[in-house]
């Protein structure tokens, strides 16, 4: 195995030295990442790079949603997702911050090998890291749901009702549930998985179940995320 190079250096580190994040629409530190609690569900957002068609197309939104559904473990589970034309937002529980970038990485590379084979190509999918920010408190955890799943009214502002490229349709803290599920999904048993911390069971109940009607737009800005 070749070995690594090393290069010598002239007093401390230079300003603006290092790995630049990948993209124009590069913003997500590549420091190290800070610890996580596990009572603290997380809202994760996943880019996709640049000349990739739209992860809505139903052929490649398909095994894209298999994907998320495969990624599951012991240690870090996705609650709610919503796949948009180029990036993912998910609402992620995790033990600790290993687990969190465990199974990110797990569902980056199923999510990645999907979208390759179906497209017929090779390559790099992901225009930067994953962004992740923890929600602390039942109002956040509420915010972060509305975002998630009413996320396409954020990009389609004539969109109503629920999104067919989410999890809307698993989440059971709608004041009116959607009819029936959506068809063309063979897995039955559901992509997500429960909740199983206070915050992201019952702790974001307390501002009240959330209605059909809500818009990210709702959320206010300061707790919103710029992703």
């Amino acid at each position: 195995m070749q070995g690594e190079l090393r290069f010598r250096t002239w007093g401390g580190k230079r300003e603006g030295a290092g790995r630049k994040p990948a993209g124009a629409r590069a913003g997500v530190s590549h420091a190290a990442r800070p610890n996580h609690h596990g009572r603290h569900p997380a809202h994760v957002t996943l880019r996709v790079g640049k000349g990739l068609p739209s992860l809505r197309r139903q052929a490649v939104f398909i095994d894209v949603r298999r994907s998320i559904g495969a990624a599951h473990g012991a240690r870090f589970r996705v609650l709610h997702f919503s796949v948009q034309r180029d990036h993912i937002h998910l609402l992620v529980e995790a033990n600790d911050k290993t687990a969190l970038s465990r199974g990110m990485a797990g569902l980056e590379i199923r999510v990645a090998r999907a979208v390759n084979r179906i497209l017929g190509r090779r390559g790099r999918v992901w225009g930067d890291r994953y962004h992740a920010r923890p929600l602390r408190t039942p109002r956040e955890v509420r915010h972060g749901l509305v975002y998630v799943l009413a996320n396409w009214k954020k990009h389609r502002p004539e969109a109503r009702g629920f999104d067919p490229c989410s999890s809307a349709w698993w989440f059971r803290g709608w004041t009116r549930p959607p009819l029936s599920e959506i068809s063309g999904w063979e897995e039955r048993e559901g992509p997500v998985e429960p909740a199983t911390q206070w915050l992201s069971c019952i702790g974001w109940k307390r501002y009240g179940l959330i209605a059909p009607e809500e818009r990210p737009s709702d959320v206010p800005a300061a707790r919103r995320s710029s992703r």
